[in-house]
């Protein structure tokens, strides 16, 4: 089996090579493309120390790396993380929310990645039309409904966000995540779970109650228990900054820096140490690097006073993880059920069937079917429908190359105000 990284000199990929090559699928060759060359060298010498018996090979050509792959994985940040961080401060810079997913960063970094990632499942569906795109690459779902829309390539959108929250979930019912079915809707980074069944039996009602597990389902103080009994629903994080979006604001422009900010300094010290050290030192370095950056995720946002500490069963989840899964049930025909990003196809009522939706899918030879969700409770449908025609017009701006469209897409956003700020908000954002 040949697996290809698209975006492999990316921060993620020493894992995601750990994992592929220690499972039980049949992989022997790994090839990673970037068109980043001394930095995909550094990523690779980390990675090589995972590599095993696999031979992984860095192709300075897209064409030879795609050539006879399996599965694809897509994992790229257009304008790398330096642009990440201006997005943020810009947003924040209007007063609004500053994250890389959502707001007006999120549009921004939807209407740089699109092209590319199209041309990349082209190239995809022309050397290698058998093979799956399993896209990382953030917003993953405007940017997996861009290819969908534009190509013919086969793709599965992930994140591990729901997995994550599924896991908090089922520690505080008392139970083990394999014994649960967990109903749950949404998009990419907008998602709540609106019931959990163990043994057919419901569980939620038993957490209603209790504002105090309800307070330590989430790493950071995101979310208000009363709230969160009132609606019946637990929120993926991200449901945060629509939520609270004044709250976000404030917090990151007390601590006087976007989490992109904190990150590139991060990434700028990682690889300065990976091209200092040998190759024997690379795989500590990393993960220290590993350790301080999920130190502070969401820190900033949620204003917590200190670093937040990871469940003791977060190694069960992460991209790598939710990766991993994915191909397995694939190759073996598995129909494991997975929380993907796929089209709609009459999913979640309301929603257009070729609008990409994050729900719990049986995946197999097939791909990913979706599971039937039906009608949603309306304050999430509002949010959602508010969210999915923002998403649909970005994804025609973008792939049109419209100025004019792309502000009218970031006006439906609903964490931009008005038109007006979303004229000023492209011409800040797009400009190069």
């Amino acid at each position: 089996m040949k697996v290809t990284i698209i975006g492999g000199g990316g921060v993620r990929v020493p894992l995601l090579v750990n994992g592929l090559v220690h499972s039980d699928l049949p992989i022997d060759e790994i090839a990673l493309f970037d068109i980043d060359a001394e930095r995909t060298r550094l990523i690779a010498m980390v990675a090589a120390r995972f590599a095993s018996s696999a031979r992984l090979s860095v192709e300075p050509r897209l064409e030879a790396a795609i050539e006879g792959a399996d599965f694809v994985f897509t994992s790229i940040r257009v304008g790398g993380i330096a642009r990440r961080a201006h997005d943020e401060q810009t947003a924040l810079a209007h007063g609004l929310v500053g994250q890389e997913t959502v707001g007006p960063a999120g549009f921004a970094m939807a209407m740089r990645t699109i092209p590319h990632l199209v041309r990349y499942a082209h190239e995809v569906q022309q050397r290698a039309p058998r093979a799956w795109i399993i896209n990382f690459t953030n917003p993953v779902g405007i940017v997996t409904q861009a290819v969908t829309t534009a190509t013919a390539a086969r793709i599965i959108g992930i994140c591990d966000t729901p997995t994550e929250l599924f896991e908090d979930i089922a520690h505080a019912l008392g139970k083990s995540s394999e014994a649960c079915r967990f109903d749950y809707f949404g998009l990419n980074h907008l998602g709540w779970v609106r019931e959990v069944y163990c043994d057919k039996e419901p569980q939620l009602g038993k957490l209603w109650d209790r504002p105090d597990v309800l307070q330590q389902l989430y790493r950071a103080p995101l979310f208000d228990a009363k709230r969160l009994r009132d609606t019946r629903l637990l929120p993926t994080e991200y449901v945060f900054y629509y939520e609270r979006p004044d709250i976000a604001v404030a917090n990151t422009l007390r601590a006087g820096q976007s989490r992109g900010t904190v990150i590139e300094a991060l990434n700028r010290q990682l690889f300065r140490d990976l091209a200092a050290q040998s190759a024997d030192a690379a795989p500590q370095t990393y993960q220290r690097y590993l350790a301080a950056r999920d130190a502070g995720y969401m820190q900033i946002e949620s204003g917590a006073a200190a670093p937040l500490r990871r469940s003791p069963w977060a190694e069960l989840t992460g991209y790598d993880k939710i990766a991993l899964q994915t191909v397995r049930a694939i190759h073996f025909d598995t129909n494991a059920v997975i929380p993907l990003n796929v089209v709609n196809n009459g999913t979640i009522d309301g929603l257009e069937d070729a609008d990409v939706v994050e729900v719990p899918c049986e995946v197999g030879a097939h791909g990913a079917r979706a599971r039937r969700v039906g009608a949603i409770p309306s304050h999430a449908f509002e949010l959602i429908g508010r969210v999915k025609a923002y998403e649909r017009a970005t994804v025609a701006a973008a792939l049109s190359n419209d100025r004019t469209g792309a502000i009218a897409a970031l006006a439906l956003n609903p964490l931009v105000p008005t038109q007006d700020v979303a004229k000023r908000l492209v011409e800040a954002l797009l400009t190069e």
